[in-house]
Order: C-alpha cells, then sequence, then structure tokens
C-alpha cells in the first residue's frame, strides 16, 4: 500500500526580537518560534500540539503512532498542513475504532509545554516486545559527540529539545522542538514514513537520544518505536526507571563527555572502561 501523503508545511523556527540587555543596551536576538496546531482525524478534533513546525506532518503521525491511535501508517491516506489555519488535517482510509472511548480520559505529562498522552496507553506496556539490540561504550562515546557537533536551534537561540536516532554511531535523524515529546513524536512518523526497521539485517539496532529527562512518557514512546536504547544528557523520574526495568529497556542518563550513569538494561551496555580515561583526583 502507498504511504500517506503529505504536504511540507514547515515553518520558520526561530525569530527576531529586539531585547535589553543589563546595561541599558538594546540588541537583537533570535527566539524560537513556537506555534499552535491543532490536529484534526477525519474532520474530528482530536488535539492542539505547540511546536516549532518543523516537520509538522511527521509529528502528527509520529503523535497518532505513539498514542496507539492509529496501528499502521498504512490505515492513514493523507495528512494536510495549513498554517494559515494553525490546522493539521488527517484522512484514515477507514477511520479510528472507537475513538471517543479511546480519548476521553487524559494525562498530563511533565513534558516541557505540557504534554499529554491518553490514559489507556499504560494499559499495553506488557505487551511490547524490543529487539536484541546492544551498544558498545565506544559507541556511546560516539553518539554523545555527535550531539556535541550538531548544528541546532538550541546553540544559535535556545529553549528547546532536541532528540535524535542513531543506528549505531550513525546519525539517521535529528529533530528539535519546544517539548522533548514532540520530537520523538517526530522521529516516530518518520520511522514510519521511511519504515525504518528497528533492528537491521547485520543485527544492528537503533538508538534514541534525548536532551531531555527520561520519563515515563519518553519510555514508554521509545518502547513502542522498537527502540530499546535510550540515552539522555539528563537524569531519569522514578516512574521512567521502573518501567523501563519492566521493559528490559537500557536507559542511560547524566551522558556528557566521557561520563555516564546506566539506570536499567546494563545487560545490553558492553563496557570498555579503559576508555573513560583517569578517574579524577579527589582535591586535597
Amino acid at each position: 500500500m502507498p504511504l500517506p501523503r503529505l504536504t511540507e508545511a514547515r515553518a520558520p523556527l526561530t525569530r527576531e526580537v529586539v531585547v535589553l540587555n543589563e546595561r541599558g543596551e538594546e540588541d537583537s536576538i533570535s527566539i524560537p518560534a513556537e506555534r499552535d496546531l491543532t490536529v484534526y482525524v477525519d474532520k474530528r478534533e482530536l488535539v492542539t500540539l505547540m511546536t516549532l513546525g518543523a516537520r509538522p506532518e511527521w509529528l502528527v503521525l509520529g503523535y497518532l503512532r505513539n498514542q496507539r491511535l492509529v496501528r499502521s501508517v498504512d490505515d492513514v491516506e493523507s495528512v494536510t498542513v495549513d498554517w494559515e489555519t494553525s490546522a493539521a488535517a488527517v484522512k484514515t482510509h477507514a477511520g479510528i475504532d472507537r475513538i471517543e472511548e479511546r480519548t476521553s480520559r487524559r494525562v498530563v505529562t511533565t513534558g516541557c509545554g505540557q504534554g499529554s498522552v491518553f490514559g489507556g496507553l499504560m494499559d499495553e506496556i506488557d505487551t511490547l516486545r524490543l529487539p536484541a539490540t546492544v551498544i558498545t561504550q565506544a559507541q556511546l562515546y560516539g553518539i554523545v559527540n555527535a550531539i556535541r557537533l550538531q548544528e541546532s536551534t538550541y546553540k544559535s537561540a535556545g529553549s528547546v529539545h532536541g532528540c535524535a536516532l542513531f543506528r549505531g554511531e550513525e546519525m539517521l535523524l535529528f529533530v528539535e522542538d519546544v517539548g522533548r515529546h514532540n520530537a520523538i513524536d517526530t522521529i516516530a512518523g518518520w520511522m514510519w514514513m521511511n519504515r525504518a526497521p528497528s533492528l537491521a539485517a547485520d543485527g544492528t539496532g537503533l538508538v534514541f537520544y534525548t536532551t531531555g529527562r527520561l520519563t515515563s512518557e519518553m519510555v514508554i514512546k521509545s518502547a513502542q518505536m522498537g527502540v530499546a536504547v535510550v540515552v539522555s544528557r539528563s537524569g531519569i523520574t522514578q516512574m521512567g526507571q521502573q518501567i523501563a526495568t519492566r521493559l528490559g529497556l537500557c536507559t542511560i542518563g547524566r551522558a556528557t563527555g566521557r561520563r555516564f550513569l546506566c539506570y536499567t538494561g546494563r545487560e545490553r551496555l558492553t563496557l570498555q572502561p579503559e576508555l573513560a580515561g583517569p578517574r579524577p583526583q579527589a582535591s586535597a
């Protein structure tokens, strides 16, 4: 079956504003361009997302995927985004079964920009099966370095979260948005449109990276995408750690430079401690 038809309604990621500094001087700087996008599915209003608008069609597809409202990309006929009306119109082939019932209970998450998930999402955790992905310490360092070198809106304007998808040390996609939940949904949409397998023929699995903390939402969405190793520049929440343990998902946080902490799924991490360098000397 053909992939959904998508518009390419990209929007500017930043805008220039005039600010006043501590010396009373005016300056012109870039800030992220946050905008609202209301999603309609078969003419029924579903949700309003706050987003930068870099890849809104992938964002909408990934949102439907990670909310388990649409089971396959083949169920979607088209996604049309119109920034003049701030609307995204999704047309499915056969509708969404029991959509009123399945979207009646909403949970506001800890995501930046007030992320939300529909309540039934937690009920499906035990049905998720992860691929046999492993990561070496050398690959982890390669991922952290690739993020450090990546040109980004964060470097020019700040105030956004970045997420990336890797296969080994190869970066497949880098996405930024006002909330990490939007960034991971955009990656999920890209994976659907590219029919990206979670495990390559050579056994190399996908690794997800985020600048944000590893909450329960981020852990569940990663598992739904078939990603068994998640790396963060930040830390992890208690519920994120509990769910990752339950799923057998490897979570690695505080990953900067040569340092990191493996919270769960250590059997998926091949340690190479000699790469960490000498232990810092304690101060006298």
